[in-house]
């Protein structure tokens, strides 16, 4: 990580420009215009110490009413910073969802700078759905997400568009996007 870096302001650009801008996430917008996204920086250096905090602010979310915060950005610049390792990890995330008992109340979901789903290409556009400037673990609350999901009409539709947006922006559309040009 560069000294001068500024991995939350970083994660807001792209959230803003990215996931609200372009529309990627439609139900991103109102929970953030209502303040209620929390943003931490992780400061944890070892997959161990990741886990920690990732359990300490999953307990934090259940605890605090949804209107005050709905959903936490963990950007954690100094570890898994490798896309295979952090994938291996998200299986660790999901395992303390199990044991501090929130299966079915809140959810882990993953973005990282080199995302790439199963049997897509490396540079594959699809991909930048779920690329962030950091590795991001998102916590959501699942009555949250089937609140959103419910009040959609065809969930799936947003998937489809985000890639038909993403083909229409490319790759150096996306770069430039994020470099706010």
């Amino acid at each position: 990580m560069h000294a001068d870096a500024d991995p939350i302001a970083d994660t807001r650009r792209w959230l803003e420009k990215a996931v609200i801008g372009l529309n990627l996430c439609p139900f991103a917008k109102a929970v953030y215009v209502k303040e209620q996204v929390r943003f931490v920086l992780s400061d944890a250096t070892t997959p161990e110490a990741l886990l920690e905090e990732l359990a300490e602010e999953l307990l934090f979310l259940r605890d605090t009413p949804a209107e005050q915060v709905d959903t936490t950005l963990i950007v954690h610049p100094q570890v898994l910073t490798d896309f295979l390792d952090y994938n291996d990890f998200l299986d660790n995330a999901d395992a303390a969802v199990d044991a501090l008992d929130l299966q079915g109340i809140l959810q882990v979901a993953s973005f990282h700078p080199h995302y790439q789903f199963a049997g897509a290409a490396p540079d594959d556009v699809s991909n930048y759905t779920n690329r962030a400037p950091w590795p991001t673990l998102h916590l959501l609350r699942e009555d949250s997400v089937e609140r959103a999901v419910a009040a959609f009409p065809d969930p799936d539709v947003i998937v489809e568009r985000n890639i038909a947006t993403l083909d229409r922006l490319g790759v150096d559309g996306w770069n430039r996007l994020l470099a706010g040009e």
